[in-house]
């Protein structure tokens, strides 16, 4: 497989492949080093690899993010973003991880990592598709209960923003938002701020 038909792979598979996929298509270890050395493609981690003319976006990053870390989830603030709940522009992307799991860091995507319990973990995930890739993510209700949970670390104004931008939301769902802040033990704070809100 010549150069340009390794580039096209990594093309289809939005700008991103694994050695073993690389190795099922056919394509030899030594194209792959060529390749590397040559700046056409990064290393993300050990076993995966990125198109190095993929343009870097937030969202690309999360997708990284995921392929680099198969349990990671974004969260907090950067899941905030990318709900469009927020004005507040991450310099890294938030991801949980459940309590017990050891994972991979990555080098070419700043992240911060927060340890979720098994329950707070799984409630709530979606997973998104964009161009580069799919992107495991909190959804809306969950995140800004999240962002409640971590207001002493992150914030009460950060979070209050997002339940305000939230609500403001016409398709806004205030019995999920009460079930997610059920779920990470914020319901008295939520419920609170979401009646002074709506009045």
């Amino acid at each position: 497989m010549t150069s340009s038909e390794i580039v096209k792979y990594f093309k289809s598979n939005g700008g991103y492949a694994r050695m073993n996929e690389l190795k099922a298509a056919g394509i030899h270890t030594r194209a792959i080093k060529d390749l590397y050395d040559s700046g056409t493609i990064t290393k993300v981690k050990p076993g995966l690899y990125r198109l190095a003319s993929v343009p870097r976006s937030s969202e690309s990053g999360m997708v990284e993010i995921c392929l680099a870390m198969p349990k990671a989830v974004v969260c907090l603030e950067s899941a905030l973003s990318f709900h469009g709940l927020t004005t507040f522009i991450p310099t890294k992307i938030s991801v949980a991880s459940p309590r017990d799991s050891k994972p991979n860091r990555i080098e070419s995507t700043p992240a911060e990592l927060f340890y979720f319990s098994p329950g707070q973990y799984k409630a709530g995930i979606e997973q998104h598709k964009t161009r580069t890739g799919t992107i495991r993510i909190y959804g809306p209700e969950k995140t800004v209960c999240d962002m409640f949970r971590y207001r002493n670390k992150i914030g009460v104004d950060l979070a209050a923003e997002g339940l305000r931008e939230y609500l403001r939301n016409p398709k806004r769902d205030v019995k999920a938002l009460m079930k997610f802040a059920e779920i990470c033990r914020v319901k008295q704070i939520v419920s609170q701020y979401t009646r002074a809100i709506l009045g």
